[in-house]
Formats: structure tokens, sequence, C-alpha cells
């Protein structure tokens, strides 16, 4: 499929020397030679763990924040991963979903100085470097609030707080200059997420 021109992207591969292997079958044998793109979930540090980042929101240290998303990004940018799908800032505040531990819980702010940090370590200053990765902020928009805390849920709410509590760490992490966004997995007001 790589010769051919069929993949573009490959996730959860982890070593140089495997990224290496399949880097060089696509630049030598496929027809565009366009190098492919190698992502992986580096949500709490790649060789060297961090806390989750439930547990790294409860320090409050901005500079710590984003030096663990910098080591992280200097790691796993050695391997030849260049994208990582976080950070993922959903605003979480039913602890029955599952994925509360992958974000910074519930307040708007700590959320938003987390996901600037965090895009911060994670791109540095320029992309172009070989030592960071493209940030992949998550889940747009509104995950977090799934009701009863059911992944791939519908959720309910109104503008006025979907404006003031749910979407400025999205907002944060777009002005940092986050490179991508994934999709979330919801419905909001009827409307698939990922049509919407």
């Amino acid at each position: 499929k790589i010769k051919d021109g069929q993949v573009g992207g490959l996730f959860n591969i982890k070593s140089a020397q495997k990224i290496l292997d399949v880097q060089k079958i696509d630049i030598e044998q496929s027809r565009l030679k366009i190098p492919l793109l190698f992502g992986m979930d580096v949500i709490h540090g790649y060789q060297t763990e961090f806390p989750i980042p439930l547990g790294m929101s409860c320090c409050w240290d901005m500079n710590l924040v984003e030096k663990s998303a910098r080591i992280a990004a200097q790691e796993a940018s050695a391997d030849g991963i260049c994208w990582t799908f976080s950070p993922m800032v959903d605003i979480a505040r039913d602890p029955r979903w599952g994925r509360i531990s992958e974000g910074s819980g519930e307040d708007p702010y700590l959320g938003s100085q987390i996901a600037r940090a965090m895009v911060k370590g994670y791109q540095g200053d320029d992309l172009k470097k070989n030592n960071t990765i493209m940030a992949c902020v998550k889940h747009f928009a509104l995950y977090g609030a799934a009701e009863a805390g059911r992944d791939y849920n519908t959720t309910d709410m109104s503008r006025i707080r979907m404006y003031n509590e749910y979407l400025p760490p999205y907002k944060a992490a777009f002005d940092a200059g986050a490179g991508s966004a994934m999709s979330s997995f919801n419905e909001i007001d009827g409307i698939p997420a990922s049509a919407n």
C-alpha cells in the first residue's frame, strides 16, 4: 500500500529503525515520494514518563508542564515521530467519563493555561526544527461534556456555557499555534462533530 501511494501516515510505530525502514520504502518506491507522517499518543511522555495530564494539572506550574511536553517532543522526534495526539483539552466534569485522565480537569482557566503550555512545549518556536512535533488539540469540541459520562454520547448544552466554560482551552491551544485538531466523537445539537 505504501508503494502504491495509498498510505499518507502511520500511527503508533515506535523506534527509529522501524520508522526509517517504512519511510525508506515510501521515499524510494512510491510514485510521488512524499514523506509519510508518523503520529503517536505522546500524552504524558515518550521514553520519560510524566504524570498523566490530570495529575500534571495539579501542579499549576506552567513552566513544568511546558518542559514535560518539550522533553516528550525531543524524545519522540528523535525516534521519527512528528505528530502527537495531544493535548486533550476537553473540560471534564463527570468522573464517569473514562477519558477524564487525559485532560486537565474541570476549570477553563487552568485548562487554557495548560493547553497553551503543552502546544508550546511540543511545537517549540519553529516546527521546522528536527526536535519538535506537531500538536493535535483534541477533541474538538465539547467531547468532555458527553451525557452521563458515556464515550461517544451526545452533548447538550447552552451556547453561553459552551463559550464560557468549554471552548476557552481550545482557543488557547489554537492561539498558541497548534498545528492540527482531532474531531470529537459526539454530536452537538444533533449534528455529529465530524460533520459540523
